[in-house]
């Protein structure tokens, strides 16, 4: 089973950066989709971004241009680099690991919180 340890949240004013990583366990790291998923206060959980095994990307549309996901299979590691935040990007963001995007493991979540 694969664990996901992240980190990287934070308070940060409106316009500001923030990069979340997310530290995996696991030997087939390098063969599986990873994701980031963020949910607010009283709202579903959504994708925000996910990268795929061949380093294919997809992101919210909410996001696109603002927010790059990327991995280092090396270091097990997958990272969400935020620019230009926004109040409304304040959530919970959860790491994904799975064969299918938003399956298999899921991080304790790091929570980011954007003040205007």
């Amino acid at each position: 089973q694969v664990q996901l340890v992240e980190s990287g949240g934070g308070l940060v004013q409106a316009g500001g950066s923030l990069r979340l990583s997310c530290a995996a366990s696991g030997s087939i790291f390098r063969d599986l989709a990873m994701g980031w998923y963020r949910q607010a206060p009283g709202k579903q959980r959504e994708l925000v971004a996910v990268i795929t095994s061949g380093g294919s990307t997809e992101y919210a549309d909410s996001v696109k241009g603002r927010f790059t996901i990327s991995r280092d299979d090396a270091k097990n590691t997958v990272y969400l680099q935020m620019n230009s935040l926004k109040p409304e990007d304040t959530a919970v963001y959860y790491c994904n690991v799975g064969w299918v995007p938003g399956t298999g493991s899921w991080g304790q979540g790091t929570h980011v919180m954007v003040s205007s």
